[in-house]
């Protein structure tokens, strides 16, 4: 999830200027901050009347199999523990995805197969390239100043290939227009919202997605309050448009997912101070 490559998380004067410079002949979408959610008119299309179902099971027992809960509540994903049938029941499950005419599915169907798509291709791009310290150190993205796997063309659907990129900035964010997106896709990383122990389906999309947001709003990596100060992940500075449009709107967002701890120390603030993020992979550490 969420490739901001082009701005680092808390800029200096030296990288500000380097950073209009590059704006001179980058594309705007990728300047500065985040890629803007533009909808691919081809992914709009939807058959609410279709019985049509997409088998999520493969993906859902890789899961069970690979990512364990941490102590912290951080789920970090056993990459190198991946057996061989694993990694051929993976690819299997992606070529399953690809041969799926996901244009004749109804929209939670939809929404479920390309958060799926999405989070199975990254876990096999970082078992191709495995050991990596980070997902950004797999740089296989077209151009000179990219880094990191999301804007490589990964997979084809429907005979239209597709990037991460595709997926999440072209297709999930300006289709839904939900900001609980932001917890489903996953850029193996520990900033990032946790990659869950089972596939989303569509008839569980929104208890699913909110015991995402509500595990990551409420883990430190969300938002923490020390001293008064709120300090939240860079995901809310870099999408703030998808959480309302303003630090006000944000806070507001943390408060709907808050549990009463954290809901009582956001009392009375309005305004964030920080923001981070931690780019190392989530893998289980020996």
């Amino acid at each position: 999830m969420h490739s901001p490559r082009f701005i680092p998380e808390r800029p200096r004067f030296a990288a500000a200027i380097v950073g209009l410079m590059l704006a001179s002949f980058l594309p705007a979408s990728l300047s500065f901050g985040a890629p803007r959610a533009e909808a691919w008119a081809r992914w709009e299309r939807s058959d609410e009347t279709s019985g049509e179902t997409v088998d999520h099971s493969a993906f859902s027992g890789f899961l069970t199999r690979y990512v364990r809960p941490d102590a912290t509540g951080l789920n970090r994903v056993d990459y190198r523990a991946v057996s061989a049938k694993d990694r051929r029941a993976l690819k299997s499950y992606l070529q399953h995805l690809q041969e799926t005419e996901v244009s004749r599915l109804g929209r939670d169907q939809q929404r479920a197969f390309w958060t799926n798509l999405y989070n199975a291709l990254t876990v096999e791009v970082v078992l191709e390239h495995y050991p990596v310290a980070s997902i950004r150190d797999i740089k296989i993205s077209p151009g000179f100043f990219s880094t990191g796997p999301w804007g490589k063309k990964l997979a084809r659907v429907e005979g239209v290939r597709v990037s991460l990129d595709d997926i999440e900035h072209r297709i999930l964010r300006p289709i839904w227009k939900d900001p609980r997106t932001h917890y489903a896709v996953n850029c193996a990383s520990i900033g990032c919202p946790n990659l869950l122990t089972e596939a989303f389906e569509a008839d569980a999309l929104d208890e699913q997605l909110d015991a995402a947001a509500r595990g990551y709003v409420n883990h430190p990596r969300g938002a923490r309050v020390t001293d008064g100060e709120l300090e939240v992940s860079s995901i809310y500075s870099w999408f703030e448009s998808d959480f309302g449009g303003s630090e006000k709107a944000v806070i507001a967002h943390l408060r709907e997912y808050a549990e009463p701890a954290l809901r009582e120390r956001l009392r009375g603030i309005d305004s964030i101070d920080d923001h981070d993020y931690d780019w190392s992979l989530n893998d289980i550490k020996r």
